[in-house]
């Protein structure tokens, strides 16, 4: 595939810091490039775009929608359908409070995460994943609370 064909997509539920629930959907747009680590590792990447939604729960709880674009770090051992994988990205929010408590201090954020998945399913079409994922300002104007979420994920490969 090239680096402009849609690659994949997957669908991410979530929940976080001060009872938050996100919804997203996440185009993937996968690079040419791979690299061989030795002793049979190998990393790849993407572009990853995201439309979503985030809910507070709690006293003052807001709607918030969030897009963002990442560039994604994959690594896996050799034929193995388990991957780690690691990322930096931007994130634009229609709102920068999640509740009465909980303040971003700014639309734009940046989302950083670690995470692992599976790939299963005929050439590896299906993707099953967590995602540890922290969005904040980071310190760029106050307030920055930050948001945690854990997310779950389920991708289809084209």
């Amino acid at each position: 595939s090239t680096s402009h064909a849609l690659s994949g997509v997957a669908v991410e539920l979530g929940h976080g810091d001060d009872s938050t629930e996100s919804l997203r959907i996440n185009p993937r747009w996968d690079w040419d490039k791979r690299w061989s680590l030795g002793q049979g590792w190998i990393a790849h990447g993407f572009w990853e775009a995201n439309a979503g939604y985030l809910q507070g729960d709690r006293a003052g709880g807001e709607d918030i929608w969030d897009i963002g674009l990442t560039p994604v770090f994959r690594l896996r051992s050799g034929l193995s359908r388990f991957y780690l994988e690691g990322a930096i990205g931007v994130h634009f929010l229609s709102k920068t409070r999640v509740n009465n408590g909980r303040g971003l201090g700014s639309s734009f954020q940046f989302g950083d995460h670690i995470g692992f998945g599976w790939n299963f399913g005929t050439k590896d079409r299906y993707d099953l994943g967590y995602r540890f994922q922290h969005i904040s300002n980071a310190d760029i104007k106050d307030p920055n609370d930050g948001l945690n979420l854990h997310l779950f994920r389920l991708g289809y490969n084209y």
